[in-house]
Formats: structure tokens, sequence, C-alpha cells
């Protein structure tokens, strides 16, 4: 029998992934869908700006207005996607509800477009951009804000209420 006991808690430890790497990856892989989902947006004229937006600070060769640009555009808000993701858990990751992530996804939109701004030369001014872009971009950054937070504060709970483990802030 302690055999079995042995078995069960090896299986445990081999499922379970620390609460850290938990959060890594739903940074990683929603900044990855999202963005995927913004360049469909962008490929479609919703917006005038793609996923290659991260790009634009720095001086890269013409590629990055291509669609490799876009591709390597999305991986880099997926790796960005990260510490978001991070910067979520250490602020609200205790609040399991849905709304402070879409605040924090308005926060993210609202620094991007208004703080940021300068550092994006190919980004008109925020009372410049069109309505379609203005509306489609908040919408993905709301619901990647939701996505992220409520996906971070779901599994804070889970961890923490229905598994007794002890995360440490």
């Amino acid at each position: 029998m302690s055999e079995e006991n042995k078995q069960k808690e090896q299986e445990q430890k081999e499922e379970s992934h620390s609460f850290n790497g938990t959060v890594a990856l739903i940074g990683f892989f929603g900044g990855l869908f999202w963005s995927i989902i913004g360049y469909v947006a962008f490929t479609l004229n919703f917006t005038r700006v793609g996923p290659a937006l991260i790009l634009m600070p720095w001086a890269l060769p013409d590629w990055k207005n291509g669609w490799l640009g876009q591709l390597v555009g999305i991986l880099a808000i997926g790796v960005v996607s990260i510490g978001v993701a991070f910067i979520y858990r250490l602020i609200l990751a205790k609040i399991n509800k849905l709304w402070p992530g879409v605040v924090f996804g308005f926060v993210i939109w609202a620094i991007v477009f208004g703080l940021f701004n300068p550092m994006f030369p190919g980004l008109k001014p925020l009372n410049q951009l069109d309505i379609n872009t203005i509306t489609t971009t908040l919408c993905l950054y709301l619901l990647y804000g939701a996505f992220i937070g409520y996906s971070v504060s779901y599994e804070y709970h889970e961890r923490t209420v229905h598994e007794g483990e002890s995360i440490q802030s």
C-alpha cells in the first residue's frame, strides 16, 4: 500500500507545474493568441496597427514592415506577455473576478497608445487614429487583459483555496 501512495504522490508532482511556470505559460500563450487575432484584424483592415508595432522602436531593415515583421512581432509579444502576466500576478492575482483583468487590459492599451506613442515612429497620435483602429485595438487589449487576468487569478484561487498551496507574493 505504501508503494501505491508513493506512486500517486509522484504522479501528482509530475502533473503539477509551479505557479510561476503556469503564469509564464499563460502570459506566453495569451500574448501569442491575442497577437494572432490582432494580425487577422490587421490583415482584414479592421486596424492599421499590426503586431509588428512592437518592433518599430528599433532600427531594423524593411522586413519589419512585411509579413515576417508581423510574425516576429507575434513572437515578441508572446515573450513580453510573460512579463505582463507576472505584473498582473504581483498586483491583482488575489482578485478572482473578470473586471480587474479588463481594467488591466485598458491600462495596457492606454500605456501603449498614449504614454509610449512617441516611441513608435509609424504610429499616429491617439487623436489622429481612425475610429476602427481605436475600437479594434481597444477591444483586443480588453480581451487580452481579461484572458491574462482571469487565467492568473483563477489559477491562484485554485491553488490556494482548493489545493491549500501556499503561494508567496
